[in-house]
């Protein structure tokens, strides 16, 4: 009788520290899917952030366009354009002398400054634009 339960017992341990390492193994691989988890999700929000910022830059750039059709039209063209409709964005531009800058929103709030000088040639329309010195968000 003694035999047998020492043989019980024997297993009892066993099977408890077979529990445990189970335990520990789940708890393991636990904590490896949220890390991965969190990566994933960081990378998800830096993607989302940077077609974001994207679409900031490319509606302040249809601004800086929409300047440049103006003033092809008439040189002396400053009145700017303020909170302009694009893409589910908007932009504004503002003229002074020689320098166009357009500020772009995108849908979701980000934003983008966009100048460039500029120089008119020809009397009459359609004038001649040319850019130089494109600056993108700098102050």
């Amino acid at each position: 009788m003694r035999v047998l339960t020492d043989h019980w017992r024997k297993r009892h341990r066993q099977a408890g520290t077979v529990l445990l390492i189970a335990i520990f193994i789940v708890a393991l691989l636990s904590a490896v899917v949220m890390g991965i988890l969190e990566v994933s999700t960081l990378d998800i929000q830096i993607m989302q952030n940077q077609v974001y910022a994207a679409e900031a830059r490319m509606t302040a750039l249809a601004g800086l366009n929409d300047a440049v059709a103006q003033l092809r039209l008439d040189s002396e063209w400053d009145d700017g354009f303020s909170d302009k409709t694009f893409n589910g964005g908007t932009y504004s531009v503002t003229i002074k002398q020689g320098d166009i800058e357009a500020a772009g929103t995108s849908s979701q709030g980000f934003t983008c400054v966009v100048s460039a000088e500029y120089t008119a040639f020809f009397l009459s329309p359609p004038h001649e634009i040319r850019l130089g010195a494109l600056r993108i968000n700098e102050d």
